[in-house]
């Protein structure tokens, strides 16, 4: 049996390879030419696939949320299970750094978007919170989640101490955060992460059990 001319396309396969490119080179790179240029394949057949380059971006989107894993919800405490809800989904935002600012727009029509906040908005709700409340918390945790997969904050420093030495007196050992960069911005992630879900402890004790 003779093998086809053309590589044989599958909107996994054309969703894989979009995602390599927009993690090695970032969003502006990814267009329907670069794309049919790394399958092997001419452009009009990815739209076999996929209407337009925005659908493409949208399925590279969905495929990234749909890592996060929710099987915690609804199986504890709601303080517990919104933790390990933004430490699976720093993860897998972290692991694809230019998406963030795709993705930061919100779900749009995306299933695995859409899923993820039904599960979390549920949850709160179930747990006792005001509609309204759920709301907040859950934008809060996606504006948090999503400024901490960005970028590393400790690999924003040059580890050259001439740098700090005059100008900058307060910051003389910033040049020691490029090597501890993990152990940094891990460490900022779980404070931050930590304080806020005190903070709406705090909060549900004023407005749900005070009620």
């Amino acid at each position: 049996m003779a093998r086809p001319r053309q590589p044989v396309l599958s909107r996994q396969r054309i969703v894989e390879v979009a995602t390599a490119i927009l993690d090695k080179e970032g969003l502006d790179a990814l267009s329907t030419r670069r794309l049919a240029q790394e399958l092997g394949v001419r452009a009009p057949s990815l739209y076999n696939h996929f209407a337009t380059k925005d659908a493409i971006l949208d399925a590279v989107a969905d495929a990234i949320i749909a890592q996060v894993d929710l099987r915690m919800f609804g199986k504890g405490e709601w303080a517990v299970a919104l933790t390990e809800w933004a430490r699976t989904y720093r993860r897998a935002l972290a692991a694809h750094p230019n998406a963030v600012p795709f993705l930061a727009h919100g779900p749009a029509l995306r299933p695995a978007a859409l899923a993820l906040a039904d599960a979390v908005y549920g949850a709160l709700v179930e747990a006792g919170w005001p509609p309204s409340y759920a709301t907040r918390i859950g934008a809060a945790m996606r504006y948090f989640v999503a400024g901490s997969s960005l970028g590393s904050f400790a690999l924003g420093f040059p580890d050259d101490p001439s740098v700090y030495a005059q100008r900058y007196p307060n910051l003389r050992d910033a040049h020691r955060l490029r090597g501890r960069h993990r152990q940094v911005d891990d460490g900022a992630f779980e404070l931050g992460l930590a304080t806020l879900v005190r903070g709406f402890e705090t909060l549900y004790a004023q407005v749900v059990d005070a009620r």
